[in-house]
């Protein structure tokens, strides 16, 4: 297998800007270089580089899916390795280099065998990376519980907390929580300590709660617009605050149905662009054929067949990215959201974008935007 990929004639997408008649490229698992063609045509490459012209088609950083469940059956509420690495091999299928697997609310019992089924799966992937453990949940609102299980939700426990973070031997990354909870402050203090980064969502908080959740570090939140209060001209809410405050990042569920596609413009207009990152929310039936005893129906995103809550999307964030095109959303700046804000967000700071020296992440577009190659650490995973 060659150690050394040079990707040329492309549009080289970095995550920070957009350059034309280039060529990338990769030696071992790292970024070597990055040239004009002009360059590139002059340069002179050991015997082993391997040559691949992307034909005016696009190079950019392999994307980073931060809120997740499952895809092609598989899921993180199967607390199943198995099921994980699964997940892993589906995704690079789709561009995605680096994943964080996503559990739902459960009984705490429930929730350690998930959370130490993902880190048993942590360095053994064929696919995508598994960075870590996102919690959605059990510290939610009863009140904006959405597709949840009530059953699962808890008040705030810092014991419980700890056990959480024991059982995933400190692989939690981000956790979604109610800021308006009792005993959030010390919620976020054990959190930040540990450098796990909290998430407002499925949350009912007040604006005012939210400025509080604020100084308490928490500056992020979980799909934008859905369960959570929403704004009304005298009560801004959680809605209000993360549009009106440019320090609060946020997630958006990329199936234009979550949230409508006029209303991602005009985030766009309110908040900095490097605090929005494109999510899927993805459950695991995603990119396969529902059977007819399913609790689920799919009618562009999945729904419960007993009472029509939307119960997350069927995409993969390739979807995301083709949709974000579509609405007029110049692609340089989905490649943000969908790539180097989740990597900055979550303080992976050495993949997301494409610059000398870091790994060597990288998914090869079309013209016409459809997947060609995924390379993870430097290794062709998809031609």
């Amino acid at each position: 297998m060659p150690q050394s990929y040079c990707l040329h004639n492309a549009t080289v997408l970095t995550g920070l800007s957009l350059m034309k008649d280039c060529a990338v490229h990769i030696k071992n698992d790292k970024i070597s270089a990055i040239y004009t063609q002009e360059r590139f045509l002059k340069k002179k490459f050991t015997p082993d580089t391997k040559f691949i012209d992307i034909d005016g088609g696009y190079v950019l950083p392999g994307m980073i899916d931060t809120h997740i469940h499952g895809i092609g059956g598989f899921g993180a509420d199967d607390a199943d390795h198995k099921s994980i690495l699964k997940m892993s091999e589906i995704l690079a299928q789709y561009g995605v280099t680096s994943f964080i697997p996503t559990c739902c609310s459960c009984k705490e019992e429930l929730l350690i065998k998930k959370i130490k089924a993902i880190t048993k799966a942590m360095g053994k992937e064929k696919g995508a990376k598994i960075l870590g453990i996102h919690l959605e949940g059990p510290f939610l609102s009863p009140d904006k519980i959405g597709a949840q299980s009530k059953d699962g939700i808890s008040p705030i426990c810092i014991d419980m907390m700890d056990r959480l973070w024991k059982a995933s031997q400190k692989h939690i990354i981000n956790m979604t929580v109610a800021p308006e909870l009792k005993n959030i402050r010390e919620l976020a203090q054990y959190c930040t300590q540990k450098g796990i980064i909290l998430q407002a969502g499925h949350t009912n908080a007040t604006y005012q709660q939210m400025l509080e959740a604020m100084q308490a570090n928490i500056l992020h939140v979980t799909h934008l617009f859905d369960a959570m209060r929403p704004m009304h001209h005298r009560e801004p809410g959680v809605v209000g605050a993360a549009l009106i405050h440019p320090e609060i990042s946020c997630e958006i569920i990329g199936d234009g149905v979550h949230v409508h596609q006029d209303l991602l413009h005009l985030l766009l207009k309110c908040k900095p662009l490097n605090q929005i990152v494109l999510i899927t929310d993805a459950l695991p039936p995603a990119k396969t054929i529902l059977p007819e005893n399913s609790e689920l129906y799919l009618d562009k995103v999945f729904y419960r067949k007993k009472d029509n809550v939307i119960n997350g999307s069927a995409i993969s964030m390739l979807d995301a990215l083709h949709n974000l095109v579509s609405y007029g959303i110049p692609i340089e700046k989905v490649v943000r959201m969908a790539c180097t804000n989740p990597a900055q967000i979550m303080h992976q700071n050495d993949i997301g974008v494409l610059l000398v020296g870091k790994t060597a992440d990288i998914i090869t577009l079309t013209k016409d935007l459809n997947l060609k190659y995924t390379f993870i650490n430097g290794k062709l995973i998809k031609d």
